[in-house]
């Protein structure tokens, strides 16, 4: 099916094509602005549809839509996806053997695609500005953006090639740029590098409200990160680690327990990379064990929580890989178990990432900079989305009401007397010409008898002992506390120390600080049931509610078998999401079907005879 020279509605490609009946905020403004040929520089976050902000001009567009994309995953789901639309596309990377790309590069010279995704590294090919001679160009798509910036967190040099393969163009195209995380330096560096003209800027705002956050600073991570995951037994997941070689050990260990968990690294063959990969995004081990060398492109759908069992180095990494749960829009966990040793993992790996990549001293302290507000998000007791959103340059409310700390019962403790402490002691130290970290200044604030305190005859400091009917736990996060209000400062380097802030002299002389701690949350409060927070008129009768239970698990059986028949993701023929609105409307012929969210005209005709079946089949049992 393809409607070139056929002048289709949006809103009718949307339903026809998609099978949705609106768009998602932001998504009609951008089609708009290509339609009106200005280049474009959009923020969405992830699971915001990005995707069809480009598709749906493609199939209103004359010529072939060049679509750049670091991300080979990302371009062989998409275009599955696509195919699965009946809309042509074709992907070219290093992928491809010789005589696969050959006959991709025949095919879209032939005019026989409306999309081609192609890795920055393939723009100068000599091929790519013969398919531009023959067919007209009228838009070229840069995904993840943000790359183009050394500022942001996944900077690539292939990026700032992209302005020069355009201006070789025969003609100028739209430019529509697409990032889900950019700081407003990196969206300046994004708009200059790319050279975008008189362009046309959208931010639909970071926010995902379908996702919860959760920081915990665990005793034992393993037994926690146990429990969590049995918690979610069957739920598709991703667990983040800082090193292989936790990856390794994660893994190994819930493989131990009966976990179907498989891992990810780039220190695997490229063979078991593609094979475990594979593995969870055809749902035959839900959970998958991972660097941050896994995920960038993987449109899987129904990746219901994401645990980073260590801490990323800065929110943008973060923010990226947690969003890759709830894709589908339903309510998905994001928890990071927190320890202070991952600070100090990742100041190494920024130190020694410099060295190998020959950065600048100004690149390696914006690092540190990036890592120190990544760690105040994982100790501050404040609302998490507040201090991610805030970081992103957004101004939300203090509370939302869908984290961890907002979910936790806060008391406003007054913290004076205990601060005062704190920087007396790092004035004392200052004075003897000593300076240290928080491990240190904790245990000599407790009286703690070390080897190293008596060496250096700190047990005579005035203030050793001075805090030793308190808590190790709580004097750190009094600590970090004080630092995020410049109370304290912490030097930077491989071995930080904690130095008098600019407002130490104030709180000496009188000035009271307090802070939000978490009272202990409730072991048995449980989660929510998948229907429950589903909109419904009228409260759902518990009946029915179980029933679209047992009727989704059927459904999902029924979509995995032909999943396995066609070679692809189950998430490609329907979503979580589209399944779940199948058990609450339970539709009783292919017109019904329709109205379906997700269900456009093409997979209808094609799915829509088992389906049916499946849920009169399901109707007559109960």
């Amino acid at each position: 099916m393809n409607t070139k020279g056929i002048a289709l509605d949006k809103s009718v490609i949307l339903k026809q094509y998609f099978g949705y009946e609106h768009f998602r905020r932001g998504q009609e403004e951008v089609i708009d602005a290509i339609i009106a040929r200005r280049d474009l520089l959009a923020l969405m976050p992830t699971g915001a549809g990005k995707s069809l902000c480009y598709q749906i001009p493609a199939l209103m567009l004359d010529g072939l839509v060049v679509v750049i994309s670091p991300l080979i995953s990302l371009m062989k789901d998409q275009v599955e996806a696509l195919h699965s639309e009946g809309i042509h596309a074709a992907f070219l990377n290093s992928s491809l053997s010789r005589s696969e790309y050959a006959d991709t590069m025949n095919r879209a010279m032939r005019g026989e695609y409306t999309i081609l995704y192609i890795a920055p590294e393939r723009l100068d090919h000599r091929d790519m500005h013969a398919v531009s001679a023959v067919l007209p160009v009228p838009l070229v798509v840069i995904d993840e953006a943000h790359c183009v910036s050394q500022w942001g967190h996944d900077f690539r040099h292939s990026y700032l090639e992209i302005a020069q393969f355009i201006k070789k163009l025969a003609t100028r195209p739209t430019v529509a740029a697409f990032t889900a995380t950019a700081t407003p330096r990196v969206t300046d560096d994004i708009i200059r590098h790319l050279e975008l003209d008189n362009h046309f800027f959208i931010s639909t705002g970071f926010d995902r409200s379908n996702l919860y956050f959760e920081v915990q600073k665990p005793n034992d991570k393993y037994m926690t990160l146990l429990n969590l995951v049995r918690e979610r037994e069957g739920k598709s997941g991703i667990i983040y680690c800082a090193t292989r070689a936790n990856v390794e050990d994660i893994q190994r260990r819930l493989s131990d327990r009966g976990i179907q968990a498989t891992r990810y690294h780039a220190g695997l063959s490229d063979v078991e990379r593609h094979v475990n990969q594979d593995d969870f995004i055809f749902d035959r081990k839900p959970v998958i064990v991972a660097t941050n060398a896994f995920g960038m492109g993987i449109d899987k759908s129904n990746v219901s929580y994401v645990i980073h069992y260590n801490m990323p180095k800065n929110l943008e990494s973060y923010y990226q890989e947690a969003g890759r749960a709830g894709r589908d829009g339903e309510k998905a966990d994001c928890i990071l178990l927190y320890s202070p040793q991952d600070v100090q993992i990742n100041k190494s790996l920024i130190t020694r990432g410099a060295g190998e990549f020959h950065q600048s001293e100004d690149h390696i302290a914006n690092n540190l900079e990036l890592l120190k507000q990544m760690t105040f998000y994982a100790t501050v007791g404040d609302c998490l989305r507040n201090r991610m959103l805030s970081y992103f340059g957004e101004k939300p409310p203090s509370y939302c009401g869908n984290c961890s700390n907002c979910n936790t019962q806060f008391d406003e403790i007054d913290i004076t007397r205990e601060a005062q402490k704190i920087v007396s002691c790092v004035y004392r130290l200052k004075e003897r010409g000593r300076q240290f970290g928080k491990t240190m200044v904790t245990d000599i604030l407790l009286g703690r008898s070390l080897q190293k305190i008596r060496q250096l005859k700190l047990d005579s400091l005035s203030t050793f002992g001075i805090m030793s009917d308190s808590d190790n736990h709580l004097i750190r996060l009094i600590i970090d506390e004080l630092e995020q209000k410049g109370y304290l400062l912490s030097s930077g380097g491989d071995y930080p120390v904690l130095l008098p802030g600019g407002k130490s002299h104030a709180l000496l002389k009188g000035e009271s600080v307090t802070m939000m701690l978490p009272r202990e949350k409730d072991p048995a409060q449980s989660k929510k049931p998948l229907f429950a927070a589903r909109p419904a008129a009228g409260r759902m009768d518990p009946r029915r509610q179980a029933d679209n239970m047992a009727l989704f698990e059927k459904l999902k059986i029924l979509r995995s078998g032909l999943a396995r028949e066609e070679g692809i993701p189950a998430y490609i023929i329907f979503s979580d999401a589209a399944l779940l609105d199948m058990c609450v409307k339970r539709p009783k012929n292919p017109k019904e079907f329709l109205g379906v969210s997700g269900v456009g005209e093409v997979k209808c005709k094609r799915y829509s005879g088992a389906f049916l079946q499946a849920i009169d089949g399901f109707r007559s049992s109960i």
